[in-house]
């Protein structure tokens, strides 16, 4: 089956590589003496890596604006809306944003930066590490439309990570819901941190109940499993696998990438 991922991605089983941005004015660790100059510098590095290493994707996010809010300030958007600016004449591939956890204001920066995607938590109800998670998908996307967004595509992730749906609800019975009321382009199913592995059954029930839809591995892709998660999965995004010594505080190891991007390919064929 042909996706819409083909037409944004330019290919089957599109691998979108994370540029996680160092935490940004307003965050606890951000880096105060280097400033958003020493952000901008380690996010061009990344987003070179990532390109050079022959990504198909990339998706910007604030990663390290730790811990996390459910409801962003406005310089977080700010900010990220300055580094993509900056970095606008080097982006060579398809790129998507995740203001994290704001759907809203995910979606205001899509539409200041041109991006083609957003990845968020769009519906249900969560008990998280940072809260009671409880967003409306039908205020998200009536938003979109009024910030003129509606051509972004909009990635459900609908296993958060560091979370638990409230109520007695398995993820199969989730998706089919989410996909009938809610209309998502794509589903993301994750593990219970960056960097941990989906669970393939899990992967695999989704993906057969999801029909039309396609079904992104979310976290914890990596050199060892790419195989077997893309025989299910319709693409992967990448974030930790990709970093010296596939440590989610490094940066990314453009070696690495190239040999990811490499087997990727070859399973392609």
């Amino acid at each position: 089956m042909k996706y819409w991922t083909e037409n944004v991605f330019h290919t089957d089983k599109p691998i979108i590589g994370m540029c996680h941005l160092m935490a940004l004015p307003g965050d606890p660790e951000y880096d105060r003496s280097g400033g958003m100059e020493r952000v901008i510098e380690m996010a061009k590095k990344d987003l070179v890596g990532l390109q050079e290493g022959g990504i198909d994707a990339v998706m910007f996010s604030n990663e390290f604006s730790m811990p996390y809010l459910l409801d962003v300030e406005p310089v977080t958007v700010a900010s990220m809306a300055r580094i993509i600016g900056e970095l606008n004449d080097i982006i060579e591939v398809p790129f998507g944003v995740n203001v994290l956890w704001d759907p809203k204001a995910s979606l205001d920066l899509a539409a200041a930066t041109g991006a083609s995607f957003v990845r968020e938590i769009f519906s249900g109800v969560y008990a998280s590490d940072f809260g009671l998670w409880n967003p409306s998908c039908g205020e998200s996307v009536r938003h979109q439309h009024a910030v003129n967004a509606e051509d972004v595509k909009l990635l459900f992730n609908i296993v958060p990570e560091s979370a638990q749906y409230l109520g007695n609800r398995d993820v199969v019975e989730i998706a089919k819901t989410t996909i009938f009321n809610h209309r998502p382009d794509a589903i993301c199913i994750s593990g219970i941190t960056a960097g941990k592995e989906t669970d393939s059954s899990l992967l695999k029930k989704v993906k057969d109940v999801a029909r039309d839809i396609p079904v992104f591995a979310n976290t914890g892709v990596n050199l060892e499993n790419v195989g077997e998660q893309l025989e299910i999965a319709d693409g992967a995004i990448v974030g930790t696998t990709f970093k010296y010594g596939g440590v989610f505080e490094n940066h990314v190891d453009r070696e690495r990438v190239e040999t990811f991007m490499k087997k990727v390919k070859t399973i392609r064929k």
